[in-house]
């Protein structure tokens, strides 16, 4: 799972992430509450809050977003949400010019932190996963158009 739970056995679950943490603590599944045993009908707070736990700490060792920046990240989220739900077709227009965006700056940043970043090791702790996923993360990067 890229974040969030997943089935930690066939009557538990447990908090996961795609960096290879696996949470501790196994929560009972309750199949009774999910409608025809969907997972997406579960009640997950567990293993949720042990993955934001999780976050959280990766988060706290990596590079730190700017204040301004996590400010507009953050209200830009908030409407973006609200344009789904009241104007779809327009938020898709904004997500095409956020991904054009984020293309051109992600690939200029990719190749600036190769020239800057003195290892694979300091990237990957500065990005918070794994130097595995730094790797990936600015291959992908890189490779954008």
């Amino acid at each position: 799972m890229p974040h969030g739970w997943g089935p930690a056995a066939g009557d538990h679950m447990r908090g996961s992430c795609s960096c290879g943490w696996r949470g501790a603590r196994h929560y009972p599944i309750d199949w009774d509450q999910a409608d025809d045993g969907r997972r997406y009908d579960l009640d997950t707070p567990g293993p949720y809050e042990d993955w934001e736990e999780h976050i959280g700490e990766v988060e706290s060792r990596s590079v730190p977003l700017p204040t301004e920046m996590a400010d507009l990240v953050d209200r830009l989220d908030e409407q973006l949400s609200v344009l789904a739900d009241q104007a779809p077709l327009a938020a898709l227009k904004a997500v095409a010019a956020l991904e054009r965006t984020t293309g051109r700056v992600g690939r200029e940043a990719a190749y600036a932190a190769e020239v800057d970043a003195p290892s694979w090791e300091t990237i990957g702790q500065a990005l918070g996963p794994t130097e595995k996923d730094a790797r990936a993360r600015l291959t992908r990067y890189s490779l954008r158009h």
